[in-house]
């Protein structure tokens, strides 16, 4: 009984902090939409873009806060802080939970430029969220194959183009979707701990931006007790976070091919699965080392 109040009272703790936090950083956006609204001029743009991520990190700031009072998560984070902040990445991460969105933000605030995301479309109709995402130029996705696909790729293009005014992590969850047993017998995935990678939104990120990049930061999530939801992080029952980031050239070969031309599809696939595949015995390692604990 006192355990079930003691988590409601967390997560009502965490849940306020975070509504409130949401909508005074979403206040705090509204002048800076405005003007990237009526002033399409390249130092506008600079001026505002500053601003509005000074207001997203310190939103994740705040969440850190709460994430932190309320959980006695005990975090084992490696390699996170050898990245200079005034840098351009590519960032990639495997997905199991909504909770590895804070869990990368708590990792990489303030140490490299604001995360963006590649994005479902139907969440920009999320209240208030949805257009500070917007705002923050993060590319909508609709990922529906035919003309549909061919006019995600041209957004994802646009995004990438607005990412070179200033310093920016891109990231991606190249499984597309997170992580579930089922999903992973469908796809009769090749991988024991992850679905199959995908790369539309990584070639034209490389495509974009690739001669920007200073490196790949790749990144691997475990949690050993279980795949937490976000009612568990809420309620500080996140107990283990284990946190793997490594910097990785970007070779020149999925960039350009022997013509000058972007590499093909299938170059940076091949390029991919290599990390997948390392990724996946990393995972494994990582849970066995627990399981013996």
């Amino acid at each position: 009984m006192i355990q079930s109040i003691t988590r409601f009272c967390k997560a009502t703790f965490a849940s306020v902090v975070l509504a409130v936090n949401t909508v005074v950083g979403f206040t705090l956006m509204i002048p800076f939409v405005i003007a990237k609204l009526l002033l399409p001029f390249t130092f506008v743009r600079k001026i505002c873009d500053t601003g509005l991520r000074t207001i997203a990190e310190t939103w994740i700031g705040v969440n850190c806060f709460w994430m932190n009072t309320v959980g006695r998560t005990r975090w084992h984070v490696s390699g996170h802080d050898q990245f200079p902040y005034q840098g351009w990445y590519l960032v990639s991460a495997n997905h199991q939970s909504w909770v590895d969105i804070l869990v990368l933000q708590w990792v990489f605030n303030r140490r490299i430029p604001l995360l963006k995301f590649f994005i479902k479309h139907e969440l920009i109709y999320v209240p208030i969220i949805g257009l500070c995402w917007w705002a923050l130029d993060f590319p909508f996705m609709k990922r529906r194959g035919g003309a549909s696909a061919q006019k995600d790729l041209e957004t994802a293009r646009k995004a990438c183009e607005k990412f070179r005014v200033i310093p920016t992590s891109v990231i991606s969850f190249m499984e597309g979707t997170r992580f579930t047993k089922g999903k992973h017998a469908q796809q009769k995935s090749p991988y024991q701990n992850l679905l199959k990678a995908k790369t539309g939104g990584v070639c034209m990120a490389l495509e974009t931006m690739g001669d920007m990049f200073n490196c790949l930061v790749d990144v691997t999530i475990v949690y050993p007790h279980g795949i937490p939801t976000f009612t568990d992080l809420l309620t500080g029952n996140l107990e283990e976070v284990v946190v793997k980031v490594r910097e990785v050239p970007i070779p020149k070969s999925v960039l350009l091919n022997e013509k000058g031309e972007p590499a093909s599809r299938q170059v940076v696939q091949a390029w991919v699965d290599e990390m997948w595949t390392a990724k996946d015995r990393e995972i494994t390692e990582i849970k066995a080392s627990f399981s013996r604990q």
